[in-house]
């Protein structure tokens, strides 16, 4: 089969590879969809430490099973489905406390195991949703971006008369904008400084945009300020206009060595909550349903679909922010 092929930091080739095999409990995806996330980037600048090189990136997909391993019940050849990456070990200290989504030992499709930026893929049977016909194959590979979003909602307190801030109009930080309102957010102000990006900000639910947050209408800051773009510039801006007892949610990924400064002091002084988010965590299933139901507009955020031999061409989209969300069809050409 034709794969994308990570060889080392930066060296990227798109080449024919073994066709992937099921084993017990897994099952042979055949890829509809893939995007192109953070994490795609951070692999291929060599800033995912767990990454082993050559790995297939892609771990945003959807597709239809064309093949079983022994030991999959739960699925059948002909499902359309979208599968969840994460793989995680089930027996260290996070994991046995049921926090699966920051095992010590962690891995993914896509990122430690073969991924979906090729024709076929195998996942583990019980990662794999069965979609109805109606979700189409680019809505299908937003769900795994979708859950991750979902999670870190989840993560926050539930007030309905809150505003929020969030820093980022791409895929996440309009998924999260979208899931804010959704949780009784009064106001979602969405900043970017790709104006670009902030009309279908607005049309998808956003109360205020503005490609600096100084241009947002005056208040004493906002009760929960996201950061879905990992940039320290964002953050550091985003921790100085949480409010009195307000929530700083740390979404976007940032590169390992990265530091942001803040003041300690205000964080006690003002009783300012700073949270994680990671991943995918008793996400996935609902994403599926959100996106069935059609609740969140997913769709809206597909700006291009390339086949597999443009993917260096997706990546420096990508890279210079053109466009919103960027899926290969390993299939289209």
């Amino acid at each position: 089969m034709r794969a994308v092929v990570v060889k080392a930091p930066r060296e990227i080739e798109v080449t024919e590879v073994p066709d992937p095999v099921p084993g017990k409990g897994q099952v042979l995806v055949r890829v509809a969809a893939c995007g192109i996330c953070g994490t795609d980037i951070h692999i291929l600048d060599g800033e995912l430490p767990p990454t082993p090189y050559p790995i297939i990136p892609g771990h945003e997909f959807g597709g239809e099973i064309v093949a079983t391993g022994p030991g999959t019940g739960t699925v059948a050849v002909g499902d359309r489905v979208a599968v969840q990456p994460n793989m995680p070990c089930g027996h260290c200290r996070p994991c046995r406390a049921g926090r699966s989504n920051i095992c010590e030992t962690w891995h993914a499709i896509g990122v430690t195991h073969p991924g979906a930026a090729a024709e076929f893929v195998v996942a583990p049977a019980e990662a794999c949703y069965v979609l109805p016909p109606a979700v189409s194959d680019r809505a299908a590979a937003l769900v795994e971006p979708l859950s991750c979003a979902v999670h870190g909602i989840d993560r926050l307190p539930r007030r309905t008369n809150d505003h929020y801030l969030v820093y980022g109009a791409g895929t996440m930080g309009l998924l999260i904008a979208q899931l804010a309102r959704h949780a009784g957010a009064l106001s979602v102000s969405v900043v970017d400084i790709n104006a670009g990006r902030l009309e279908l900000a607005g049309r998808l639910g956003a109360t205020e945009v503005a490609t600096s947050p100084d241009d947002l209408a005056e208040r004493d800051g906002f009760d929960v300020v996201v950061d879905a773009t990992g940039a320290v510039s964002a953050i550091e801006d985003g921790l100085s206009r949480v409010r009195r007892g307000g929530t700083f949610l740390q979404f976007g990924v940032s590169a390992p060595d990265a530091t942001a400064r803040f003041s300690p002091y205000r964080v006690y002084n003002e009783e300012i909550d700073i949270i994680g988010s990671m991943a995918v965590h008793n996400s996935f299933a609902p994403a599926a349903e959100l996106v069935a139901s059609g609740a969140v507009d997913v769709e809206a955020l597909v700006s291009d679909e390339l086949p597999l031999t443009a993917y260096e061409e997706a990546v420096a989209a990508f890279r210079a922010g053109t466009g919103r969300k960027i899926h290969i069809v390993p299939h289209g050409g």
